[in-house]
């Protein structure tokens, strides 16, 4: 069931141990029945070895990598879009420790009220785009 509520962190690093971290906040942050899918990107921290032994001992998660160069696919992607405009561009931050609040108090802030980002396109539409892109951007030899 899709809610739109985001579970969320700030890390220093990022790196496999960062992301299993995360992993493990999120196994915790949701009911332990539901089947979880993540769209992730081609970064090698989500490939890590570490990273693919904990998956396989957590079978309800399931990764979905978004193809080289196309992060626009990516909801996330509009979601830091929302936090950019909303709260990071408005403020002004004396110190890395005030932008992780202003990150967490946005995250508190949208879970009181969520709402899932809905698809405005049919997939059919998406790929025909992407085709067509493709088209423009390869060159040919």
């Amino acid at each position: 069931m899709l809610q739109g509520t985001v579970i969320g962190g700030c890390f220093d690093r990022h790196r496999h141990e960062e992301f299993l971290k995360f992993l493990r906040q999120i196994d915790r942050q949701t009911p332990p029945d539901r089947s979880l899918h993540l769209v992730v990107d081609n970064y090698a921290t989500h490939k890590h070895p570490a990273v693919k032994s904990w998956l396989k001992r957590h079978a309800r998660f399931h990764l979905h990598f978004t193809p080289t160069s196309s992060s626009w696919l990516n909801l996330v992607e509009r979601w830091f879009g929302e936090i950019t405009r909303k709260r990071i561009r408005r403020g002004s931050f004396k110190s890395v420790r005030d932008l992780i609040a202003a990150i967490e108090d946005f995250i508190r802030h949208h879970n009181e009220n969520p709402k899932p980002f809905v698809w405005t396109k049919r997939v059919d539409q998406i790929l025909e785009k992407v085709g067509h892109c493709k088209a423009k951007t390869v060159t040919p030899h």
